[in-house]
């Protein structure tokens, strides 16, 4: 049901725009950097910074502002009310303990990949992951597997509601080529990703259906590029990923 524009409160759109600025990537920014990265003018941007701080969901040590735990209360209720995490985690841990590598599962969230639940065996990005983490979903495995389970127009709008930004030299940008892409992704049913997130990053995905077959979330394996080539980990990794999402299928609403 459509919401009346009189019944939007616009100062806590514009404080939720500030808070969803901060990242993994950008954890501590200046007011001119969340103005910019949310769209909102400096004047805004600064009055819903220092109110954050004020109500001690951000800190400001006059330059910078970042968030504070008290930010997960946000986020903590909706992750206790999902059961996909619930469900995923032994399994998860069961995985990671099996392979001896990092496996995540997240959900889609517009343009972006959320965590919802990580075992991590070892560090294999610069960045710590774990759930409530973003990353977009072009250029990750679990990204593209549930792009891929979109309709065709509707992946395509995806792609293009943001800009597409390289990380490495190896992201794939062109809209034609991530189509092209996509349509691999759902022929095979898995997605390769070989350092596009990250040099020195390979990952492996598919998709977690519920039990009508919808598409519910992703599951991947993250390994070391120095660990295995590309071409091997469907061998490796595809069969235990696989073992897990016919587990889950009966599990998940």
């Amino acid at each position: 049901m459509a919401t009346a524009e009189r019944d939007i409160m616009g100062g806590l759109a514009k404080g939720l725009l500030a808070i969803e600025t901060f990242t993994a990537e950008r954890p501590r920014q200046s007011i001119a950097e969340v103005a910019t990265a949310s769209g909102l003018d400096r004047a805004t941007a600064r009055r819903c910074l220092l109110t954050l701080s004020h109500f001690g969901y951000a800190d400001y040590d006059g330059k910078y502002f970042t968030l504070t735990p008290r930010v997960l209360r946000l986020g903590t209720a909706c992750l206790a009310t999902m059961p996909l995490p619930q469900v995923i985690q032994p399994l998860l841990d069961q995985l990671s303990n099996q392979l001896g590598e990092s496996s995540s599962v997240s959900i889609l969230d517009g343009s972006e990949i959320v965590y919802v639940a990580r075992a991590a065996q070892r560090k294999v990005m610069s960045i710590g992951l774990m759930p409530g983490s973003r990353l977009p979903a072009f250029c990750t495995s679990m990204g593209r597997v549930m792009l891929a389970a979109l309709p065709e127009a509707e992946a395509r709008a995806v792609l293009t509601s943001t800009p597409l930004l390289a990380r490495t030299s190896h992201t794939i940008t062109a809209i034609p080529a991530l189509m092209a892409e996509l349509a691999r992704v759902r022929e095979a049913g898995y997605a390769l990703i070989d350092q596009e997130v990250e040099l020195g990053l390979r990952s492996i995905a598919i998709p977690l259906f519920n039990a009508r077959g919808a598409v519910v979330a992703a599951l991947n394996v993250g390994v070391a590029a120095t660990q295995a080539r590309s071409e091997e980990l469907t061998t490796l990794y595809l069969p235990a990923l696989k073992l897990v999402q016919d587990q889950l299928r009966a599990l998940l609403s």
